[in-house]
């Protein structure tokens, strides 16, 4: 049975295809592929109209919140999703998620109907939607990903995305997997996911490599660039430079 409640460090790092090969090279001796191994993660992030809950996580708050609908590959109406809601409060991160067919959990954060068990954690998605008026579907968020845990600490994690691409147009993940490309062709998002400190072996590594926290949010940089990109957008808003979401 899949996870649904989850509180954990997560750690991003930004690196290139020369450090991805070494970095899967000293991993495989203490790693294995998890559920997923790799896969093609789709997501729908939920916003307000103008953007306020992903402009206020670019501001670093202690307290950040977002949610956001997820499949791995391109579902149809019955195949499985989640709906996560992710939340960060100083430095630690809580994702509470709900499985459900793709259809059911689409239609109930549109509000078109809803079909889902009541549960705690559609209780705290119901009123994330209230103090934000029903946010709608905002932005795609598409890439590749490979992931593994630790063979002795399924608490462990290691991920890692890349062919990041977004669009804020046709958000229905039953369209397929296309949109503006949000990395270079040689970049990787790492992600080393813990319950507590990382290995000793894993801090030697990422030392020795002079490999360092970047703090990207997918999310946040696909806004950006496409507030960049956008007239219409970028009449009503600014945002700074600080993207460690």
């Amino acid at each position: 049975m899949a996870q649904m409640v989850f509180k954990r460090y997560e750690k991003k790092y930004l690196i290139d295809i020369e450090n991805y090969n070494k970095i899967l090279e000293e991993i495989s001796a203490y790693t294995v592929p998890d559920k997923y191994g790799q896969s093609d993660v789709c997501n729908i992030y939920f916003d307000t109209p103008d953007f306020r809950i992903i402009r206020a996580s670019i501001q670093k708050p202690v307290y950040k919140e977002k949610l956001r609908l997820r499949s791995y590959g391109t579902p149809d109406d019955y195949s499985p999703c989640f709906l996560e809601l992710k939340k960060k409060y100083k430095g630690v991160v809580y994702k509470r998620r709900i499985s459900e067919q793709y259809l059911k959990g689409y239609n109930y954060l549109l509000n078109i109907e809803d079909t889902l068990p009541c549960s705690q954690i559609k209780n705290e998605i119901a009123y994330f939607k209230e103090i934000y008026g029903n946010p709608q579907p905002a932005m795609n968020i598409f890439y590749k990903r490979r992931a593994f845990y630790l063979k002795n600490d399924k608490n462990v994690r290691f991920t890692f995305d890349w062919d990041v691409r977004y669009k804020n147009y046709e958000l229905d993940l039953k369209n397929g997997i296309y949109g503006e490309k949000l990395l270079p062709d040689n970049k990787i998002i790492m992600e080393i996911k813990t319950a507590g400190a990382v290995p000793l072996w894993t801090a030697e590594m990422l030392n020795r490599m002079c490999i360092y926290p970047s703090g990207f949010s997918k999310y946040g940089n696909a806004y950006l660039k496409m507030l960049s990109s956008d007239t219409e957008i970028n009449k009503y808003f600014f945002i700074g430079e600080n993207t460690n979401v």
